[in-house]
């Protein structure tokens, strides 16, 4: 069932239609990680009347584009073309979903592609930092999975594994938006907006500290440093305080962490905050990378940050100037269009409508410091931490982490 909406967007010369099938990553089974990174893969590789090669010459002859991802929740799939094109185009999004070739010859190149991706991904000690980060907070939740699977999964994945797949994939929830009101489908405006109430709970906290830290010996002259843990649905209404905070710590040359690591001390070469929109608990982490030299006294840094965070509210110019700048990136974010539809329909899958811009500026006005202290006492009070260096290091953090925490 594919449920349209029709965004009442200012005229533009081009249009473009997204689709959100509901069920990414997470729809993976016990030994097959990475199957529907495939499927995903291999629906914009051919579809009735169009091989591999005559579906990209067409849409590339009308200077048009297609793409697709793959979520934990979720595949987008979308095309854009000038207006004046699209009517020959959009039909292609059908056929994609319902007629997709999925020739075993595509099947073999996407299926090497992921394997190659990942033996890359495992080159880079900041991925693998992050992926031990994911597997301790969530254990065996779809959210300690990378997106794209893992090798071992992914080279046991069969043609007809993912044939298999398909028959679950055609009946999925799907949505589709778009700018162009010839696609039919209801007015996005005249949603009902919903309020946005659902509470979570954070899970993993009876592990005991070293439950809670990993590391890898990288033997380099690198440290990378991980911290945080699972926080809640986009659903609910502890979102936007989690959001002022992300705007407080990452957003910017006035941002807490910045002041801290980069400004006062000088010592990271890498850091921020990951904190992504997603239907489960979500993932909160600050991270950083520095020198070996600089390692203990950046974990130091960062520790007496997080516990500050826990005892402390925001005084009242840094929660202003972190509201400010959560609004200035909501209005960043609505000068794409593409960008725009991604985000309404993934927020209708996840049974949300978006709000007007004074209404979300309204409810980031209400948040206090004190919601946010409430929201860091709930989320981060027993924090994950993973960490990437040389093994000296990564056990004396180790060590320093079991007294702290």
């Amino acid at each position: 069932m594919l449920k349209k909406y029709f965004l009442n967007n200012k005229k533009r010369n081009f249009s473009t239609a997204s689709i959100w099938i509901k069920g990414g990553s997470d729809m993976d089974s016990n030994g097959k990680k990475g199957i529907n990174k495939i499927i995903c893969s291999l629906l914009t590789r051919g579809c009735e009347g169009f091989n591999n090669f005559t579906l990209s010459e067409y849409i590339e002859s009308y200077g048009a584009e297609l793409n697709q991802e793959i979520f934990e929740d979720g595949i987008s799939i979308s095309i854009k073309s000038l207006n004046e094109h699209f009517s020959k185009l959009f039909p292609l999004l059908d056929l994609i979903l319902n007629k997709p070739l999925l020739s075993e010859t595509e099947f073999n190149k996407v299926k090497k592609s992921s394997i190659d991706y990942l033996k890359k991904d495992k080159e880079n000690p900041f991925n693998i930092c992050f992926e031990k980060w994911r597997k301790i907070v969530y254990s065996n939740h779809p959210y300690a999975f990378n997106t794209i699977g893992n090798a071992n999964d992914v080279s046991k994945i069969t043609y007809e594994d993912v044939l298999i797949e398909f028959k679950n994939f055609k009946n999925r929830e799907k949505y589709l938006i778009s700018n162009n009101s010839e696609i039919g489908g209801e007015d996005f405006g005249t949603l009902e907006k919903k309020i946005l109430e659902e509470k979570s709970d954070p899970l993993n906290h009876n592990l005991n500290t070293m439950n809670r830290f990993d590391y890898i010996n990288n033997d380099s002259n690198q440290t990378i440093i991980m911290m945080g843990d699972q926080t809640c649905s986009r659903r609910s209404s502890e979102y936007f305080p989690l959001k002022v905070l992300d705007s407080y710590l990452s957003y910017g040359m006035s941002a807490a962490l910045f002041k801290l690591f980069r400004e006062k001390h000088g010592i990271t070469y890498d850091l921020g905050v990951y904190y992504p929109i997603r239907s489960g608990n979500a993932p909160f982490l600050i991270y950083l990378s520095v020198s070996n030299d600089q390692a203990l006294f950046a974990f130091e840094l960062l520790s007496t940050l997080w516990k500050n965070l826990l005892s402390n509210p925001l005084i009242d110019g840094e929660i202003f100037l972190a509201k400010e700048k959560l609004k200035g990136s909501f209005l960043l974010g609505n000068q794409s269009l593409d960008e725009i539809l991604q985000r309404k329909i993934q927020l209708i899958s996840y049974g949300i409508t978006s709000i007007s811009e004074f209404d979300l500026n309204s409810k980031i006005e209400e948040i206090s410091s004190l919601d946010i202290l409430k929201v860091t006492n709930k989320y981060f009070s027993k924090p994950f931490l993973s960490v990437s260096g040389n093994k000296k290091i990564c056990l004396e953090i180790s060590k320093r982490w079991v007294q702290y925490f």
